[in-house]
């Protein structure tokens, strides 16, 4: 399993909209075309976080062929008043994702 972290900046008043977008966006096959497992929202003071799990290491190159979707860039366009770049500088989602520096399994199992 591979995971991705986006941090962005989000109201705390704005949860149950981004919630809301993404339940209707996950009841899709979107998803499935992009790998993904499982996804988690969080949010702490302000701050976004969006935990995203997938089958495999090749989860962001389905991302990446899933942008040109029309339902996934309706999703990005409707996030876009609730979810703020937490760097100025931020293009796209890779730009925002956390980096992994250390796990810990029970097992050693480090797929996961």
């Amino acid at each position: 399993m591979h995971s991705t972290l986006i941090v962005a900046r989000m109201d705390p008043s704005s949860r149950a909209a981004v919630a809301k977008l993404f339940a209707d966006f996950d009841a899709t096959e979107m998803p499935h075309r992009m790998g993904t497992r499982r996804r988690q929202l969080f949010s702490y003071k302000g701050l976004y976080f969006h935990l995203q799990d997938f089958d495999h290491e090749a989860g962001g190159e389905a991302i990446e062929d899933a942008k040109n979707d029309p339902r996934f860039k309706a999703v990005s366009a409707d996030l876009r008043p609730f979810i703020d770049p937490y760097d100025p500088a931020w293009q796209t989602p890779s730009d925002a994702m956390a980096e992994r520096f250390y796990l810990w399994n029970p097992k050693g199992d480090e797929s996961q």
